[in-house]
């Protein structure tokens, strides 16, 4: 399954980079990527635990980029 988010006040590319490397890491992620220009986060996770996996991405967003927010 891929999901894309919306980011919204992601301030610089640096932390888009940071973002990516944060979201790549976690359990059940096959990929993800982030647009800084675009302003949007793509990432694939499994079918099967879709929920947990991107309950976690969101979680992980916000901890890495506190004043970013993230619509899906």
């Amino acid at each position: 399954m891929t999901k894309t988010y919306k980011l919204r006040d992601l301030d610089c590319a640096n932390c888009a980079a940071k973002l990516e490397r944060a979201v790549s890491k976690l359990d059940g992620v096959k990929s993800a990527s982030v647009n800084f220009f675009a302003q949007k986060l793509t990432v694939e996770v499994p079918d099967e635990n879709a929920d947990v996996v991107l309950a976690s991405v969101l979680k992980t967003c916000k901890k890495v980029e506190p004043d970013m927010t993230v619509i899906g």
